[in-house]
């Protein structure tokens, strides 16, 4: 029995690197304006920060060639999950720093939207967070969300917890909510962005099937605010914690729309209907990196 297209994503027997995918050849054209967003779910290496930044930047070039208007992160990509005790500390700066300042002028570039994880030290404080930032078309740096529940033990105590959640302008949309994977735990996160505003939901996660793996967090965020929610996962191994299963998804309305994995790094890239507020289509495309 020929496996189907999911089994052998699953499986990584298909593609090689950089080979374009169809789910499903759509039947028909998509109606209506779409947006066009890549999820990046990538397999950082633990304390890489070279290989990792060259794994994102190959990713977001080969997502604004795939005509991609929005791309979006996991969390931690250019770290790696356990990264504190291997690289230290000292060498995160408050951003821009210079590798994020040519991540700004790629999207301006590429002329792309990029949500990027990246840890930053507040400038003031010296305090580290674990943080998402939002890089518009023009290169500019349109807001950042700081993690508001970072675990405060282990792969995670080098980070302070970040004050509040803040939507933020991000075109085409009047105010998107970020969130970084556990904050979709915290009922009170989400409701706080509706509250001020946001019309989609977007997070960046670093969040292993598992004992202590997502159970149905994403789905009650969409049913406690009515918001959609779209969740860039990794994948891969690192040194704590086994990503290969973990799954990149979108929500809405108390359900899964899509949940997409692969055992490698790869991009998915769906298509959002700015009109009717989900998925234009249950087609996606994959790129394998």
């Amino acid at each position: 029995m020929p496996l189907n297209r999911r089994q052998l994503l699953r499986a990584g027997l298909l593609g090689t690197a950089a080979t374009l995918l169809g789910a499903r050849a759509p039947a028909e054209p998509i109606p209506g304006p779409a947006l066009r967003i890549a999820l990046l779910h990538l397999a950082p290496v633990p304390g890489d920060l070279a290989h990792n930044r060259r794994l994102v930047e190959t990713a977001v070039t080969a997502a604004a060639d795939l005509g991609a208007a929005w791309i979006v992160t996991p969390e931690l990509c250019v770290t790696g999950y356990t990264f504190a005790d291997r690289l230290g500390t000292d060498w995160i700066l408050p951003q821009p720093d210079p590798w994020m300042a040519d991540m700004c002028r790629l999207a301006a570039r590429r002329r792309v939207t990029l949500f990027l994880s990246h840890p930053e030290r507040d400038r003031t404080s010296g305090k580290l967070y674990n943080s998402l930032f939002v890089i518009e078309a023009d290169g500019t740096i349109a807001g950042r969300h700081r993690k508001v529940h970072p675990l405060r033990v282990g792969s995670e105590a080098w980070s302070s917890p970040g004050e509040r959640a803040s939507a933020v302008p991000v075109r085409p949309f009047k105010l998107v909510g970020m969130l970084i994977c556990a904050d979709a735990y915290a009922p009170e996160v989400c409701l706080s962005l509706k509250a001020q505003g946001a019309e989609l939901l977007v997070s960046a996660a670093a969040w292993a099937p598992g004992l202590h793996g997502p159970s149905g967090e994403w789905e009650r965020c969409t049913r406690d605010t009515g918001l959609p929610l779209i969740v860039c996962n990794r994948t891969g191994p690192d040194r704590t914690l086994d990503f290969t299963k973990a799954e990149t998804v979108v929500v809405k309305d108390g359900k899964r729309l899509l949940s997409l994995s692969s055992d490698r790094s790869a991009l998915f890239a769906v298509e959002w209907d700015l009109h009717a507020g989900t998925l234009a289509t249950q087609d996606y495309r994959t790129v394998f990196l």
